[in-house]
């Protein structure tokens, strides 16, 4: 099956067919992980840079801990156990040894090793050996890292066992000071993903029973993909004083007093590639934000004749270093020269499923009259998705076209996202309804099937069995809330709380 109207059809299957065709990832031998291919692995690159410098712009340093953690360190923190306990993989034996011709383990450790599913016990445990005064603190530690958490039903970028991410880690004197951090990186994370991955997202925190294991409060980001599913695009913890007192991370204060360290953590994940996919691809392939594409412009050399071969590289290498003299979305234009022995024709449909934002077609007629064939990926199918350019005013206007191009495309997620919140839904019974219609796509392309529904919740620990029963989650309770009374969509009991209720990745 072909991507057209896949989206439609068999949306599952249309993700799939998107990551393979554009060459971003595939699945590896070892069961359940991904191998991330060049085009996949440089959007993180881009993501990872894009991040860090904001990380460190914010007073951040990076460090590394080890990724195997004693099991005594989460026996300290039961909260924390118990929420991962299902997911975590354990080494048991330190070497292996041939019995009989076959290797089977050897050496049983003193203590079992988590393999990282995070880092909280280890870098507390960190923390308490670092952390002795007020003078002290805060500290603020960032860290670019794989995890391992045993995924059931893996899909690439989505949920694989082993995943790449970024965690930020802080210790401070006071709640109030921690908490501000909290929301401070919440910002960063909605400022990156709305800003240079194009992708909108409500802004909250967490109910109690969504919390992160161990957290007081949990704040986060959540996007609405193209089949109206939520996709947790970042999330941050308020961890209270909680793991610094299972670490014993504690401090003289200015008035010459023990207490405990007040901690944050914060983090997201390749994850985040598997948003960009669901969130800008569409019916021809992938559709990357020229902010995170690893190359912004891919040129394609027309070469007919053997003879013009010299004189068309020149010319298209030339081009190549006027275009990276540019500095559009704060770094120089990424510019590939696309110079494989296939057919032209061939080379611009590989890059257009890959999504490269703008893709030039150089041959000795251009050449001749100083002009270049431009196309953009997001006009593909429109008329004017070919357009002849010469190549002063390609060059001088590239950062305009550029951030054109990321505008339009957080335009387009935008308004799908605004027009597919449904706030109308104020009775359980219309609740119901409205999800019991998980198999209706709705017919002016904005979004494929059942979106998002805003409306009251009482609170009640009880509705988390009704959730479960529909399948669906409360994504955040946002912080623009109303403060007016209505029907809890689940009980009908009286309420006053705005929530975000959908299905989700």
């Amino acid at each position: 099956m072909t991507l057209k109207n896949l989206r439609k059809d068999n949306y599952p299957e249309w993700y799939q067919n998107v990551v393979a065709e554009a060459e971003m990832a595939e699945n590896s031998a070892s069961p359940g992980c991904m191998v991330i291919k060049s085009w996949g692995y440089g959007m993180w690159e881009r993501i990872r840079d894009i991040f860090d410098e904001k990380f460190k712009e914010t007073g951040h340093e990076n460090y590394y801990f080890p990724m195997f953690i004693p099991l005594s360190f989460f026996q300290k923190e039961a909260d924390h156990v118990e929420g991962f306990a299902k997911e975590m993989a354990v080494v048991t034996h330190s070497r292996l040894e041939n019995k009989d011709g076959k290797l089977k383990p050897a050496s049983p450790l003193d203590e079992p090793l988590i393999v990282r599913p995070t880092s909280e016990t280890i870098i507390a445990d960190s923390f308490s050996k670092w952390i002795k005064s007020y003078r002290d603190l805060p500290v603020l530690v960032n860290q670019w890292a794989n995890v391992v958490r045993w995924e059931m039903r893996p899909r690439l970028f989505l949920r694989t066992r082993e995943f790449l991410w970024q965690e930020g880690h802080t210790a401070h004197s006071t709640a109030q000071e921690a908490e501000e951090e909290t929301l401070r990186m919440l910002e960063v994370y909605r400022e990156v993903v709305e800003d240079y991955l194009a992708m909108p997202v409500l802004v909250g925190r967490k109910p109690e029973h969504e919390k992160f294991p161990g957290a007081i409060d949990t704040y986060c980001i959540e996007a609405m993909m193209q089949d109206g599913k939520a996709l947790q695009a970042g999330t941050s913890h308020f961890l209270g004083q909680n793991f610094a007192k299972s670490a014993n991370i504690s401090f003289v204060n200015k008035n010459n007093q023990p207490e405990y360290a007040y901690t944050t953590s914060w983090g997201v994940s390749t994850r985040l590639i598997g948003g960009l996919i669901m969130n800008h691809a569409d019916d021809e392939g992938m559709v990357v934000p020229p902010a995170v594409a690893p190359y912004q412009v891919v040129i394609i050399p027309l070469i007919k004749k053997e003879e013009d071969r010299a004189a068309i590289i020149a010319y298209v290498e030339n081009l190549r270093n006027e275009l990276k003299g540019k500095m559009p979305l704060g770094d120089k234009i990424r510019v590939k020269i696309d110079l494989r022995d296939k057919k032209p024709v061939d080379k611009f449909w590989d890059w257009s499923k890959k999504g490269a934002p703008v893709i030039v077609e150089v041959g000795m007629r251009d050449i001749e009259g100083g002009n270049l064939m431009v196309r953009e990926r997001l006009k593909i199918n429109t008329p004017e998705g070919k357009e002849i350019v010469a190549k002063e005013v390609f060059v001088s206007t590239i950062e305009e076209r550029l951030a054109t191009i990321q505008k339009q495309i957080f335009e387009r997620a935008k308004s799908r996202l605004e027009q597919n919140i449904r706030t109308d839904i104020k009775t359980k019974e219309q609740f119901a309804e409205y999800f019991s219609n998980s198999n209706e796509w709705i017919e002016d392309g904005k979004v494929g099937k059942v979106g998002f529904v805003r409306g009251k919740w009482c609170g009640d620990p009880q509705t988390e069995e009704i959730l479960k029963s529909m399948k669906i989650t409360i994504r955040c309770i946002p912080f623009d809330q109303s403060n007016s009374e209505g029907e809890c969509l689940l009980t009908g009991k009286p309420a006053t709380m705005d929530v975000i209720y959908s299905r989700c990745y």
